[in-house]
């Protein structure tokens, strides 16, 4: 992993972020994040865990080809909410419009032509919106113990249930976070 020149902290890019339970913003609360990108500028990476109701074929038909009509758009995050990506395994990465790790990246959706992307990828996700941290601003909450660090893998990424993923991902941790999975979302009820 590379180093990030203005902290000595490894770049997260290509892991996930776990909302620990000091996570109260219900916009992050028990989310899990896909970090895309993370330099000396800040960060963005794109939850997984938050299914819309909307599907591709409603939302963005022109994606169809590329994603499928009735795959549900995720709301990827809090910043951009209206703009649309498509996270992607891919038969060849050097077509990815941004890289995250291995096969895994962000398709062009300005690139052309739906078909011809649909031909370069074996799965999809489609995301509105993604997070977003501020220069140094990731690297604070990780000092505050607001994310738990696990390498991303693409059956994470592509998860058939993305609703169990949080509580999925913590059990296979197992010890303290296997428990953490367990705790009610009311502290009080525990």
């Amino acid at each position: 992993m590379p180093i990030r020149q203005d902290t000595g902290m490894e770049s997260l890019r290509g892991n996930l972020l776990i909302a620990s339970p000091a996570v109260q913003d219900p916009r992050f609360r028990k989310t899990v994040v896909l970090v895309a990108e993370h330099t000396d500028d800040g960060a963005m990476g794109v939850v997984l865990n938050r299914p819309a109701e909307s599907t591709v074929g409603n939302a963005v038909p022109e994606l169809e080809p590329v994603a499928g009509a009735d795959e549900h758009v995720h709301i990827g995050g809090p910043v951009s909410e209206t703009a649309v990506t498509v996270l992607a395994e891919f038969d060849d990465p050097s077509a990815a419009a941004l890289l995250i790790e291995g096969d895994l990246g962000f398709v062009g959706t300005q690139a052309g032509d739906p078909q011809e992307m649909a031909e370069a990828v074996r799965r999809t996700r489609v995301f509105a919106g993604h997070a977003g941290w501020s220069a140094g601003q990731l690297e604070e909450e990780m000092e505050e113990e607001s994310w738990i660090v696990e390498p991303a893998s693409l059956e994470d990424v592509f998860t058939e249930e993305p609703g169990a993923l949080w509580e999925r991902i913590l059990r296979r941790k197992g010890g303290n976070y296997a428990v953490i999975a367990t705790l009610p979302d009311d502290p009080s009820l525990n």
